[in-house]
């Protein structure tokens, strides 16, 4: 376990350095790059600025290994550094995540220009290894096989003032014939409930009003610490936390989604109408064939159970068009699925070969222009389905919390974005009145689009808020001192207490 006296020493230098993080892939990743980004500033490293663009003394790719060319894309961006490290003395650059955690020594062995390599079991070593890279001036490769500490004891700096992920579990028990993930992540590690709780109220201490419990399978939980009910009580116990006002959760499996959890959501006030519940395929055969421990049947029954208990609940997806051995009529089991749920939104992927997965070695394996007609066809319905949902919201009264940079066009159009309760994007007319990310704007629905709801009227109220406040401070406060670049060797004096949020232990034990 990487201790806090590992993170700790600082020497002189000649000013601060600059890091620029790179994320591919899920939520996980991104979480996990707002750990490698308190990491690198509690080390005495400065964020570059927006677009450097790869002018950063230490430059950290963060890997997906979820797609095909995922090598393909890293060793391009590693190529196209290559030429700017080489003309900037000091330069390092740094590989981790699933993708590192997979290819090991393959990485410095096609880009020797590359300083570290490190896994997803053992972030917190980055700097440690970044500094020991440059002492000997030789790449550093150190892959861990198993959790070393869990993730949430790490320095963080979080991406938003108002809206935070809190993991509640690392690691994967399912065998998804598709899915990479477990093999790189390891087993399931639960963290305590009230090192989770600590965390979450912390947060909150700080202004954070929205919250989003995070999981490779975030319903399991409890299944590594032996309560079957865990994530419900979870949920209620989330619903007592004074000043939380938004819970949210991502992602859960069908095979654990459990009556009780559906009753947690429904009855605690701040748990928010929104489901996002990964579908795969609609068709029985896939299913088995992906591994998956549930049938169309269990999947719509679990909707139906959702909808009678939340009836204006959001329910999104994943669907995977084109599975080896898919055929036409199991692909019209997926439509018809789709047709039955009415999601919200689908997020929809052309299956693609995952190297080293069961999938990958499969027969039949579907042309790509079959897959292609069939993904569009999809889309299709989803794109009309979506629009007819967000129509139903036209004349609706609604609480926006006020968003950063969810709205690509609002300044061209002098608007605001927020997010509604169940999580869909309203834009709406600016107010006279300030309104800070984090504050909570109540507006009236008056267009629909199948990715969008609009609110041109007049902002009806505007509530601000201490995640509003908290918003306005970070954004108005001056920087930090840096600490200075770590040597990985421990400090003259009394260690420095452990945050709030991870005083009670490491949650993996």
């Amino acid at each position: 376990m990487t201790s806090s006296s590992d993170r700790s020493l600082a020497v002189d230098v000649q000013g601060p350095k600059s890091y620029e993080i790179r994320t591919y892939g899920c939520q996980m990743n991104v979480h996990d790059s707002e750990r490698l980004a308190g990491l690198l500033e509690e080390a005495g490293y400065v964020r570059a600025p927006e677009g450097s663009d790869g002018d950063a003394d230490v430059v950290v790719f963060n890997t997906c290994a979820v797609r095909e060319n995922a090598d393909n894309r890293l060793y391009g961006n590693l190529g196209h550094l290559a030429p700017k490290k080489a003309g900037r003395p000091g330069m390092q650059i740094a590989v981790g995540g699933c993708l590192a955690q997979k290819d090991r020594d393959t990485i410095v062995k096609r880009a020797p220009w590359v300083d570290v390599v490190f896994g997803t079991h053992n972030i917190g070593k980055l700097p440690v290894l970044l500094e020991r890279a440059r002492v000997q001036q030789e790449a550093q490769v150190e892959i861990a096989e198993s959790l070393e500490a869990f993730p949430s004891t790490l320095p963080t700096r979080r991406e938003s003032a108002y809206a935070a992920w809190v993991s509640i579990s690392v690691g994967c028990n399912n065998t998804c014939t598709f899915c990479i993930v477990p093999a790189l992540r390891g087993k399931e590690k639960d963290r305590r409930p009230g090192d989770i709780l600590a965390e979450v109220e912390a947060l909150v201490a700080e202004g954070v009003s929205e919250i989003t419990l995070l999981g490779q399978n975030v319903n399991a939980y409890g299944s590594d610490i032996g309560d079957r009910e865990a994530f419900s009580k979870l949920l209620r116990t989330c619903g007592t936390i004074d000043g939380l006002e938004r819970v949210r959760f991502t992602s859960p499996h069908p095979r654990d989604f459990t009556d009780d959890v559906i009753a947690a959501m429904a009855e605690t006030p701040n748990v928010m109408p929104q489901l996002h519940m990964p579908l795969q395929s609609g068709s029985d055969a896939v299913l088995k064939a992906m591994r998956r421990s549930y049938r169309q049947e269990r999947y719509l029954g679990i909707i139906e159970k959702v909808r009678a208990a939340i009836p204006h609940a959001a329910i999104t997806t994943d669907i995977i068009v084109g599975f080896p051995g898919e055929t036409e009529e199991d692909f019209e089991q997926t439509l018809h699925v789709v047709r039955e749920a009415r999601f919200a939104q689908a997020f929809t992927f052309q299956y693609s070969k995952r190297p080293g997965t069961p999938a990958a070695e499969m027969d039949d394996q579907i042309p790509k222009e079959v897959v292609q007609a069939r993904y569009e066809r999809l889309v299709a319905l989803q794109e009309e389905i979506s629009w007819e949902e967000n129509k139903k919201q036209l004349g609706r009264t609604l609480e926006l919390m006020v968003a950063e940079g969810e709205g690509r066009k609002d300044g061209a159009t002098h608007r605001l974005s927020g997010r509604a309760p169940d999580n869909r994007l309203v834009h709406f007319a600016k107010p006279d009145q300030d309104v800070r990310p984090g504050d909570v704007a109540t507006v009236e629905v008056t267009y629909a689009a199948p990715h969008h709801l609009l609110a041109e009227g007049p902002v009806l109220d505007v509530r601000r808020t201490r995640a509003g406040d908290a918003w306005e401070k970070r954004n108005t406060a001056e920087p930090a001192k840096p600490a200075g670049v770590m040597l990985g060797l421990p400090k003259v004096g009394a260690p420095a207490p452990l945050p709030v949020a991870a005083s009670s232990g490491c949650g993996c034990d």
